[in-house]
């Protein structure tokens, strides 16, 4: 690994931070997203070149994935898939179904935007989800920018919603479902202070790569639940259009292909974008 100083070369991140482009950092993200050795050095070789004081990370990653699309299309979708889910925004309505989506497939009974009667005051929670006799409340927080953390403010705030609606059911018990654990699920990482403060609380947290095992990167591979900004045969404003009309799993607009033809897409679009959605669920599950 090249030592920062005359030779480094910097890049700019999204967030229009500075910082060493790594050769190493490029390659274990490919290996993470299922590419084997030869793949890995094929696309540093030919990225190698056009590497460039000032280049944008995002044109590295769509110069990689458009290599990767080309010839390891299953690599080329895992490689997406962080940037896809960050593609739900801005708002986190979307992220909401989206992970709802995710726990009832892992066998829990979901429900978004649900009032809950507090103690202090009356909640609106992202996700009600019910397993077992058991009731989780979830708290969805979605980051649309990379390098976006959630931090231990987060962490408080949600645990103490989570006391707030235990002590409301002992109160209201008849009106109000007994809440057994609060969850919170993000797209980003967690900093190292919510993460302490949350195993001392008895807060579950779910991060892109938090925990080790379960985390939400591990629960999409895990459950299939492929959003539509995964789809390259969409535009970034077709996909904008179908989420503000609520469309957001792969799987619901194959269902209601009439809502692309209400939209103006030809009968030969949607056989490309049907396909393109059979080959992603193929893969994944």
């Amino acid at each position: 690994m090249k030592k920062q100083g005359v030779n480094t070369t910097w890049v700019i991140k999204n967030s229009g931070e500075r910082e060493p482009f790594s050769f190493e950092k490029l390659r274990r993200s490919l290996l993470r997203s299922g590419a084997d050795t030869a793949t890995v050095e094929m696309v540093v070789s030919d990225i190698t070149p056009e590497i460039k004081n000032g280049m944008r990370t995002s044109a590295i990653y769509k110069h990689a994935f458009s290599l990767l699309k080309k010839t390891k299309y299953p690599v080329a979708i895992r490689y997406s898939l962080r940037r896809a889910v960050m593609e739900l925004g801005p708002s986190g309505f979307p992220f909401e179904k989206y992970v709802a989506e995710i726990l009832r497939r892992k066998g829990y009974a979901a429900r978004t935007g649900v009032m809950l009667k507090g103690f202090c005051v009356s909640h609106e929670v992202d996700i009600l989800m019910e397993k077992d006799n058991k009731h989780v409340f979830v708290e969805c927080k979605f980051r649309n920018q990379p390098g976006a953390k959630v931090d231990i403010k987060v962490a408080l705030y949600v645990h103490a919603r989570f006391l707030d609606l235990t002590k409301g059911h002992d109160l209201n018990e008849i009106d109000s479902p007994k809440i057994h654990e609060g969850w919170l699920v993000t797209n980003t990482k967690l900093t190292a202070d919510a993460i302490q403060y949350a195993n001392c609380a008895g807060l579950t947290l779910i991060g892109w790569n938090y925990p080790e095992k379960g985390h939400l990167h591990d629960l999409i591979l895990e459950t299939g639940v492929h959003p539509l900004t995964f789809l390259t045969t969409l535009t970034t404003k077709e996909k904008a259009d179908l989420l503000a009309r609520g469309m957001v799993m792969c799987h619901d607009l194959k269902k209601n292909d009439s809502l692309l033809r209400t939209l103006g897409f030809s009968g030969e679009r949607i056989k490309s974008i049907a396909s393109e959605i059979d080959m992603v669920c193929q893969e994944f599950n």
